[in-house]
């Protein structure tokens, strides 16, 4: 079954065509490459399987979000003691708190690509 533009969630990103459109799965390999350390993004498999790429992607974004919110959860304690100022620690815990709400929403739009991703490679396969 093919996905179509109305079967595509919410957090479908918009860097990637509808699933199903030509050329979609290039646009969403590109998307995903932009997401992961460039050494990832050049390796053939990654290339030829934007299905894998998809797979580091998430693996490298929840990473990522561990890493955000293990610093907005020490940022209070740690931070003054490199003689930063209150506004700074401030500014500084809006800003991992940022990141952590955009990184739980690229790891949203990762799954929804993903799964995209895999019902493509399925429908190839001859049952």
């Amino acid at each position: 079954m093919a996905l179509t533009s109305s079967t595509i969630s919410a957090d479908w990103p918009c860097q990637v065509k509808p699933p199903g459109s030509y050329d979609w799965e290039r646009s969403a390999a590109k998307w995903l490459r932009e997401l992961v350390p460039a050494r990832y993004g050049s390796y053939p498999t990654m290339l030829r399987h934007p299905v894998l790429l998809a797979r580091h992607a998430q693996i490298q974004v929840q990473h990522e979000i561990r890493v955000a919110r293990t610093a907005l959860q020490t940022a209070r304690a740690e931070l003054p003691r490199l003689g930063l100022t209150e506004s700074v620690i401030e500014h500084t815990i809006k800003m991992y708190a940022a990141e952590v709400l955009q990184l739980n929403h690229i790891a949203r739009s990762i799954r929804a690509v993903s799964r995209a991703l895999v019902d493509s490679n399925l429908a190839r396969v001859p049952h």
